[in-house]
């Protein structure tokens, strides 16, 4: 059986895009949404609120996507017609995400 692979994404809102602008649209749209596809187990977007030093995060916003499935079938997914709209607006609010591909250990 091969380890579940999760999703981390890493990233800053454009200028101009404020946090609330963001999380509305976060919990209205992406969160449901990616939550309701069969390939995905689990889907959580959490604030930074800093580093554990202290310092400021370098990221204002980490995305947390566990797959129940083979990350192929998750790719095959996310290319239908909703996700490509939701895709196209976390574009328009997200800075240059950063998507790790990660197993556990």
């Amino acid at each position: 059986m091969s380890t579940p692979t999760t999703l981390i994404v890493l990233f800053n809102l454009k200028p101009g895009v404020t946090a609330e602008r963001y999380e509305a649209w976060a919990k209205a749209t992406d969160l449901p949404i990616v939550r309701d596809l069969k390939a995905v187990s689990s889907f959580d977007v959490y604030k930074a609120a800093g580093t554990l030093s202290g310092a400021a995060s370098p990221y204002q916003y980490v995305e947390i996507i566990h797959l129940a499935a083979e990350l192929a079938t998750f790719r095959t997914e996310v290319a239908n017609e909703t996700m490509r709209r939701v895709a196209a607006e976390f574009r328009e609010l997200a800075d240059g995400p950063t998507f790790i591909v990660t197993q556990a250990l």
